[in-house]
């Protein structure tokens, strides 16, 4: 399998950019130790959204339950209108992923879609030309995917109908800090500015917990399976190597927002490992840190060290090879972006 990966440190000051249920930052024992803890899932939307914002035509995915006006816009766009265009949406998304019979205001389903404008659009023509809800789905392929690069990326479950489920090309690992955290609690009070200057005391009090660590971060890419026939092999190489060189490059900015206005976490990592392999699978660099990193003079500095250790030791015990392997700040995000994107097929 062809691939590349991304080994990344990030430091990253007082924040929460993951809360569990209780609204903590999240947090994983590793090697014995809590780790301070962002999940895949919330670093992945956040890269999804900055890709969108680089390449917004070729990142046009959205998920949503809300299926239905922009389907209905599609069929009249194809033809289909009034009552028919609507009744005409309603069947496909019901046979897609099932409407929500509640009485609400807006027509939504019942669990999200990860759906492009040219699948809509595509849906939309097999339908004003059959009138067939089974016909319109069949019309969804891979043709479609050229302005959704974001499904084919991240991909996408469908239970009702599994020839419109897309396995993801990317793989990404839940970012770990490198040393021991312990979340700390704020508190914090806020100032009524009416408030008379006879009272006394704050408007209100409350507490957030927040904690600061060094992250190591990890990613990976399938770009054979990019380039198959479920994903992106409509598109031309040239394409396709601006997917994967908008990938990569939000893959080391983005940062998730969450408390960004109170806690901003916003940081560039302090060192990127870029690798494309032509064989073998993704293999991961998180054992250098199952000893928790001690807090003599700072982590990142101490952490990099360790993460290009393990890929030394790792290169010579197992002798994986690479066809790829330069790191940010040894060279610059463009070189470093055409060493990588020069090896997409």
């Amino acid at each position: 399998m062809k691939h590349l990966e991304l080994h990344i440190i990030q430091s990253v000051p007082v924040a929460c950019l993951n809360r569990d249920d209780l609204n903590s930052p999240k947090t994983a024992i590793f090697g014995g130790i809590q780790r301070a803890r962002v999940s895949s899932q919330s670093w992945k939307r956040a890269i999804r959204e900055m890709a969108k914002e680089m390449s917004p035509d070729q990142f046009k995915g959205e998920r949503t339950r809300f299926l239905f006006e922009p389907l209905v816009d599609a069929m009249v766009a194809n033809g289909v209108e009034g009552i028919d265009a609507e009744e005409g949406a309603k069947k496909i998304i019901d046979e897609l992923v099932k409407l929500d019979n509640k009485k609400e205001e807006q027509v939504k389903s019942k669990t999200m879609y990860f759906m492009s404008p040219l699948e809509f659009d595509s849906m939309a023509k097999a339908y004003a030309e059959t009138k067939d809800v089974k016909k319109a789905l069949k019309a969804i392929d891979a043709k479609s995917l050229k302005d959704a690069a974001d499904i084919s990326i991240f991909g996408r479950m469908v239970a009702s109908d599994h020839t419109l489920t897309i396995e993801a090309a990317s793989m990404f690992s839940h970012a770990l800090s490198t040393h021991k955290v312990d979340n700390e609690i704020d508190f914090f009070t806020a100032v009524d500015d009416l408030q008379g200057e006879e009272e006394s005391g704050a408007g209100m009090t409350g507490t957030l917990e927040f904690n600061s660590a060094t992250y190591y971060r990890f990613a990976a890419l399938n770009l054979d399976m990019l380039a198959d026939k479920k994903h992106l092999e409509s598109m031309t190489k040239e394409e396709r190597q601006e997917v994967v060189r908008t990938f990569v490059e939000a893959a080391i900015k983005a940062v998730p927002s969450a408390r960004k206005n109170s806690m901003n976490g916003n940081t560039l990592p302090v060192h990127v490992l870029g690798v494309v392999r032509e064989k073998g699978h993704p293999v991961q660099l998180i054992n250098a840190f199952e000893k928790p990193v001690k807090p003599n003079q700072g982590y990142a500095e101490k952490s990099v060290e360790l993460l290009k250790e393990e890929y030394e030791k790792l290169n010579t015990t197992w002798g994986l090879k690479a066809v790829f392997d330069k790191s940010i700040p040894e060279v610059g995000m463009k070189a470093f972006l055409d060493g990588m994107v020069e090896h997409v097929a």
